[in-house]
């Protein structure tokens, strides 16, 4: 055949086929994803609660139409470890109903699915409100106000230093601790004050992790002081 013939037009059938052996593979991967989907709608009924919690993680991967009827299910669960991670994956969908589910679940019975609730809202919108984070102030559990004053060092949202002020008070002296501990985070200068206080705290530990806390900020200042010091002497300053 001459190099420049027109190619001869494809067979009907052998397109057929092409389509085929191209479609197949997304209907098995359609099967697969399915049948996948049915097992976890199982597991959420499993009577070992660490298989549901595994049923709860896969749901975050899912498209929030699938995911969000099914994780609402979850938050029921008797287990707080379900509940705990139906709120981390709930957390990870992109839906504007999700935030009010977190919200809700801020005064949940335990205490790690509260944390759990918190981190997720400050993941999701950044900046909580000072009054939902006012309520953490009286919570029941020490965990928890220790866990929200180290939340809020690691999140730096500002206008929580009358927070950290009132958490420095706490009953608890982890508590305590981690309040001035986010708080040489974000007000290191008033921090400073709030130190000298903790020198005196009932705590001998936390007096002895004080007075520690501000030889380190007297050291570290002079460091940044001395050469500056120099070079205005060199000045004539």
């Amino acid at each position: 055949m001459d190099e420049f013939s027109p190619s001869p037009a494809p067979d009907k059938n052998s397109k057929a086929q092409s389509s085929e052996i191209q479609t197949i593979p997304s209907l098995d991967r359609m099967s697969s994803s399915q049948t996948t989907l049915r097992q976890v709608k199982l597991d959420l009924e499993h009577p070992d609660p660490k298989v549901r919690v595994l049923a709860v993680q896969y749901l975050q991967q899912e498209d929030p139409s699938t995911a969000l009827p099914l994780l609402q299910e979850a938050l029921t669960d008797r287990d707080p470890e379900v509940r705990a991670q139906g709120i981390h994956s709930l957390s990870q969908l992109q839906d504007p109903a999700v935030s009010p589910l977190l919200k809700k679940y801020l005064s949940d019975r335990d205490p790690g699915v509260r944390t759990a609730a918190l981190r997720g809202l400050f993941r999701r919108i950044g900046k909580v409100d000072l009054n939902l984070l006012r309520q953490f102030l009286s919570d029941g559990s020490p965990w928890v106000r220790r866990k929200v004053a180290t939340l809020l060092g690691w999140t730096q949202m500002e206008g929580v230093f009358p927070i950290l002020i009132e958490m420095s008070k706490d009953q608890d002296v982890q508590v305590r601790k981690a309040a001035l501990f986010s708080m040489m985070t974000l007000y290191p200068e008033e921090a400073e004050d709030r130190l000298l206080d903790a020198m005196t705290d009932p705590d001998r530990d936390l007096r002895r992790w004080a007075k520690q806390a501000l030889e380190r900020i007297v050291v570290n200042s002079m460091k940044e002081k001395g050469p500056r010091a120099g070079k205005d002497q060199r000045e004539g300053r």
